[in-house]
């Protein structure tokens, strides 16, 4: 194997552990802070179809580690609206004028309160940041909504990511 490849090789390793170090760091602080159940990071793989990565927990049968969302739930017409900064704060999901695959979607998550945050680079919607309130309805206060976006400006600047998107 040549110095060159070997070169490459580490490099993308070292890549991928600072942006697993810095995603879940950023679950971390946005649990903390905020004091939600569960706060993921859905990564688009394809062209809106994603699953969660990364997960930070307040119990371990809260875990969705690995989930994807219906497609016929995210579909362009959402994407586009996070393309441009949406942010979707929902304080119960059961009076939210929401599709009904969203909400039954939502349910099988055992989420009541639903926050999500556009993770956005130079190439477009990368991902989600998404806090779940389980317990029951939440009202997100402006300030979770703002530490969230700062949370994913934070993951979107990262060199780390710049690569991957």
């Amino acid at each position: 194997m040549s110095d060159d490849r070997l070169q490459r090789i580490v490099n993308r390793l070292t890549d991928t552990l600072k942006r697993d170090a810095l995603v879940e760091k950023s679950l971390g602080e946005i649990q903390e802070v905020l004091q939600s159940d569960r706060a993921v990071l859905y990564y688009f793989y394809r062209q809106w179809q994603g699953r969660v990565t990364y997960e930070m927990l307040s119990s371990i049968e809260l875990s969705i580690l690995g989930s994807t969302g219906p497609d016929e739930c995210f579909n362009s017409e959402y994407a586009a609206l996070y393309e441009t900064g949406r942010v979707r704060a929902i304080a119960d999901i059961e009076v939210e004028p929401i599709h009904q695959c969203h909400r039954d979607f939502l349910r099988d998550m055992k989420v009541r309160a639903n926050l999500s945050v556009p993770i956005l680079t130079a190439k477009g919607l990368w991902g989600l940041l998404i806090a779940h309130q389980c317990s029951g309805p939440r009202n997100w206060a402006r300030s979770d909504i703002e530490f969230m976006q700062q949370q994913a400006q934070n993951i979107a600047l990262s060199p780390a990511i710049q690569e991957t998107s």
